[in-house]
């Protein structure tokens, strides 16, 4: 079945549905996300968003602190226009009722954070649960809107482009899509495609992702042609809940920014040993010390304190920090919170310019897919939302700008040389062993025997996985899995290139930091084409 729209957006994120609101006035947009419209990493945001704000900051200091979190790789270019639009998209955000906690002695009228790494209290938020307050603020104006077609459980398999179905030099032609309730794979024509799938945290045995952060854009977009830089700058978050009834939920930035203190069992603080800075570290050096103090004592988790804080604060600034701990019978008030790093963040993706296009004609990247050359190594606290909603508006800006194209004769998805799978615990257990493979070998710190010997492993899982899907019928499982495969062929690929110690990635065959910083690019070969295509 073909659908044509002018623009197709594969995501529902932050970064999804503000270039969707933006666009959709003037063009008909069709908004495809993998679960519901809020299912996103950008929901499960807590902190907020980082922003030039207050009257004693300023957008030298956050481009500072930018570049100071991000180890010498962040674009000066991308990282300056971030920050430099950071107020206007706050304001636009608030425009659309964002309910941003309110402070009302404050100056701006918003009560203002500061997370580690930050010079300033410059964090935007609604309470602990920022990102799922901007969801839902836009995602009902998303509904709302007669121009934005919603396709909800609704997943990618692969994008079309023009020099594989005939139309040479037409770039990004759209993609076929699983609808996964039917399991009918649909073609979908667009003069335009942006990739706002989010990142690959479900790579790794333990993340703070949701499960629909699985790679695709990123692998998709491998697929098509596009390069792919920073893959191995993959960002732990240091406090995780650690307890057997909580899946990946994160305990914010924010209460170490609070004042929170990470423990040893025994109530001993040990960040001042390991930076200056103590627990208001960028996150990279509080994931690395936790993960050396865990291993030096074998430990199974650590402890963030903030119950020297008042218990009405605490339950006012931390609601749902607060209600979901206290649902395991942890009392943030009165006890400290048990916690363990994970997989929070892909810093790498996609390589876009300033007006977020990839390297194929037509196909565009925002959020935790691209790579902008904001975060550098190692993205710094809550800039992550703001990157959605700027480059989000700069996309808006550039598809808007084009002229618009008649729509062409799309291939339906062929389906005659395949069958139903016949055993489908290929894919548990792939996906099984392909997590344990990346926590096991590809984690906080690095070596390049551990790196080659999760290459060895990607590849051998990558073969059989291409077979499969070669043969039987697509399924969203199948989909992930063969995303995230590459995806970690790409993380690997990458770790294995750089020959130091910067931000996130940390070897110890090599500790030194190289005298310059260097993106680390992959560029795709020719590479086999599917059935369809």
């Amino acid at each position: 079945m073909l659908k044509q729209y002018d623009v197709l957006i594969l995501g529902s994120g932050t970064a999804g549905q503000s270039l969707a609101l933006r666009l959709a006035d003037r063009l008909n947009v069709a908004l495809v996300t993998k679960r519901e419209l809020t299912d996103s990493a950008s929901s499960w945001a807590q902190g907020g968003i980082a922003a030039v704000l207050d009257t004693t900051d300023s957008v030298e200091d956050h481009i500072q602190d930018t570049f100071t979190a991000g180890a010498g790789l962040c674009d000066p270019a991308a990282t300056r226009f971030v920050v430099e639009h950071s107020r206007e998209a706050i304001e636009w955000l608030i425009h659309r009722g964002v309910p941003f906690t309110r402070e009302d002695h404050s100056n701006l009228g918003y009560h203002l954070t500061r997370e580690g790494g930050h010079s300033h209290r410059r964090i935007i938020h609604a309470a602990d649960a920022t990102g799922a307050a901007v969801q839902a603020t836009l995602g009902e104006e998303v509904r709302a809107h007669p121009n934005i077609h919603i396709y909800e459980h609704h997943i990618a398999v692969d994008l079309i482009i023009g020099d594989k179905v005939g139309h040479p030099g037409a770039g990004c032609m759209g993609a076929y899509v699983l609808d996964i309730g039917s399991d009918k794979v649909l073609t979908f024509s667009a003069r335009n495609t942006v990739l706002a799938t989010g990142g690959a945290g479900k790579a790794y045995l333990y993340t703070t992702n949701p499960d629909v952060a699985t790679g695709d854009g990123i692998a998709m977009a491998w697929r098509a042609g596009c390069r792919v830089a920073n893959m191995e700058f993959i960002q732990f978050h240091p406090t995780c809940l650690y307890h057997p009834s909580a899946k990946s939920f994160l305990i914010s930035e924010a209460v170490r920014g609070e004042g929170g203190l990470l423990r040893l069992p025994d109530g001993t603080r040990f960040m001042p040993e390991h930076d200056s800075r103590a627990e208001l570290a960028p996150r990279d050096i509080v994931a690395r010390a936790i993960d050396f103090e865990m291993k030096k004592r074998g430990l199974d988790c650590v402890y963030l304190d903030i119950s020297h804080k008042p218990a009405a604060w605490l339950r006012d600034h931390f609601p749902n920090i607060h209600a979901r701990c206290l649902e395991l019978g942890i009392d943030i008030t009165k006890e400290p919170i048990p916690v363990v790093p994970a997989a929070h963040y892909t810093c790498g993706g996609i390589v876009t310019d300033m007006s977020a296009r990839t390297d194929v004609l037509n196909l565009y990247a925002v959020g935790e897919s691209a790579c902008t050359g904001l975060h550098g190594a190692n993205r710094l606290a809550s800039n992550s939302l703001l990157e959605c909603l700027v480059f989000g508006a700069a996309a808006a800006e550039d598809i808007l700008s084009k002229p618009q194209i008649s729509p062409r004769t799309l291939p339906e998805w062929d389906e005659s040389r395949v069958t139903d799978a016949d055993e489908e615990v290929v894919i548990t257990h792939n996906w099984a062993e392909l997590r344990r493979a990346m926590w096991d070998y590809v984690g906080i710190v690095r070596t390049t025997k551990r790196l080659q010997r999760a290459q060895h492993r990607i590849r051998l899982l990558a073969r059989e996985i291409e077979e499969f899907y070669s043969n039987f019928r697509v399924s969203n499982n199948l989909i992930e899995l063969r995303n995230l495969v590459v995806t970690a062929d790409l993380i690997v690929r990458c770790a294995l290139q750089r020959k130091e110690s910067r931000g996130l990635h940390h070897s110890r065959d090599y500790p030194d930091l190289l005298p310059e910083a260097r993106n680390t690019v992959l560029r795709p070969g020719v590479r086999r084409t599917r059935r369809s295509a």
